[in-house]
């Protein structure tokens, strides 16, 4: 049995919620922000366009992975993912208005010797704020067995 093998099947099933999670968000993270720089930079189109849409893009991948492998819920799927896509709305909401004005007030931040914008900036601080409200929303609110 190789090491990925043994630690995909012993160690992740004994893990918290919060664990599980933290991969699942890494993957949905990933998908999502890159979409979202992708059409911010590339696509020249709005911030909140552009976080929308990622956001949305990664949802759809986060719904299934959590339902299976985060929570392993039973909850039917039409249940689930209206309380799904309402708590993600709620948090994109909060996250990236809250990130939004707080990015307005950091000037001249540099990331990776790239001078990022406030836009940038706060997609990145939303990103980390959506991650702390909708683990809460998703576990209490949507995945309850």
């Amino acid at each position: 049995m190789s090491s990925r093998t043994f630690i995909l099947e012993n160690y992740l099933k004994r893990t918290n919620t919060f664990i599980r999670f933290l991969i699942v968000g890494t993957v949905n993270t990933l998908v999502g922000l890159s979409m979202i720089f992708i059409l911010l930079d590339l696509a020249g189109m709005s911030y909140w366009t552009a976080t929308f849409l990622g956001n949305s893009t990664g949802a759809a991948v986060s719904f299934f992975l959590n339902r299976t492998f985060t929570f392993r819920s039973g909850i039917s799927i039409q249940s689930s993912a209206v309380r799904f896509v309402l708590i993600l709305f709620l948090c994109y909401i909060l996250s990236y208005s809250i990130s939004g004005m707080a990015a307005e007030s950091i000037k001249g931040f540099t990331l990776f010797g790239h001078e990022a914008s406030p836009e940038e900036l706060a997609v990145l601080l939303g990103a980390g704020i959506y991650t702390a409200i909708n683990y809460m929303g998703q576990k209490y609110l949507v995945f309850t067995k």
